[in-house]
């Protein structure tokens, strides 16, 4: 491998190009990235680059994400067929017709969800953020949250806020079950438990705290515990041993991998970066809606 990572070296160089690495990417990709993290972590990163080519690994809605906080950019995602199951359950249609049903309602869109959806709601969220651009809206307004109905729900109970959800949900979280959490305290005693929020609400609530990734990273470096068991998609656990070589983390579930963020490899961000392709672009006239929302959730101000 190492051959390959130097003539990605090489060439990144000669193209001007940034490597941006999502916390679920295979350990090798993440070691040859300029950047890892996790979706907000990205966003902003994408939104300041200096860079004329992005290497995106990650997943399509993150690459997208990149193209239009960067539209002067060359944008590249090595494997296209990179997707999120997720992001595919809802469309622009979905939402409009939600909108339709609650008029007054301010739309959040997860990340995790096409240009189109994010064109057609008011702010993005992440799961880092949610809890917080929740309380950025006004009491008086009807909030509808898109796709994710698990991170939905956790933000409702963290916010005690109604909230109307859409019916989506990660499909690698979902795997988890409360089941999972109990079986890791009997094999592990004492460890805490740390689960992410797209996670079902009975596993959320038996875990010792749902976090985000980049949280899972803060927490682990802060905590006294030397062995914690984490229930994410299992490439977190790289970055989580690199940082933290003291420490032992053990995966809730080994299945718990998504085959999307597995896609990308060494070798295809070498064709990218000599082929300059698959290239992200968004329309212009959907770029500039869903900017809005993304940019509204990287302000400060009130919502709604």
């Amino acid at each position: 491998m190492t051959e390959i990572v130097e003539k990605i070296q090489k060439l990144k160089k000669k193209r001007n190009a940034v490597i941006l690495a999502h916390n679920y990417q295979l350990a090798d990709v993440q070691d040859v990235a300029d950047f890892s993290g996790d979706s907000l972590e990205l966003a902003k990163k994408a939104a300041n680059l200096q860079e004329d080519v992005v290497v995106f690994c990650g997943v399509h809605f993150m690459a997208e994400t990149a193209a239009m906080l960067s539209p002067e950019k060359t944008v590249l995602l090595p494997d296209a067929h990179a997707g999120c199951p997720m992001a595919d359950m809802a469309s622009g249609e979905d939402v409009l017709a939600l909108k339709k049903q609650h008029p007054d309602a301010v739309v959040v869109c997860y990340v995790n969800s096409t240009a189109d959806v994010k064109a057609v709601s008011d702010v993005c969220c992440t799961s880092s953020n949610a809890v917080d651009i929740i309380r950025r809206i006004p009491l008086e307004r009807e909030i509808i949250f898109v796709p994710d109905k698990y991170l939905g729900g956790h933000v409702s109970r963290m916010t005690e806020r109604d909230i109307i959800l859409f019916d989506g949900y990660c499909p690698t979280h979902a795997r988890q079950l409360e089941a999972h959490v109990t079986a890791a305290r009997e094999a592990w005693p004492g460890a805490p438990v740390i689960v992410h929020p797209e996670s079902r609400k009975e596993v959320c609530l038996s875990a010792d705290g749902a976090l985000s990734t980049g949280q899972m990273c803060t927490w682990a470096k802060q905590s006294d515990a030397q062995t914690i068991v984490v229930g994410t998609e299992i490439g977190l656990l790289h970055r989580l041993r690199k940082e933290n070589p003291g420490k032992t983390f053990v995966p809730l579930l080994e299945q718990a991998v998504c085959e999307n963020m597995k896609k990308i490899t060494l070798e295809k961000i070498l064709w990218s970066l000599e082929d300059l392709s698959p290239r992200i672009t968004v329309p212009e006239e959907v770029a500039k809606k869903a900017n809005r929302a993304v940019l509204a959730m990287l302000g400060d101000g009130p919502i709604g």
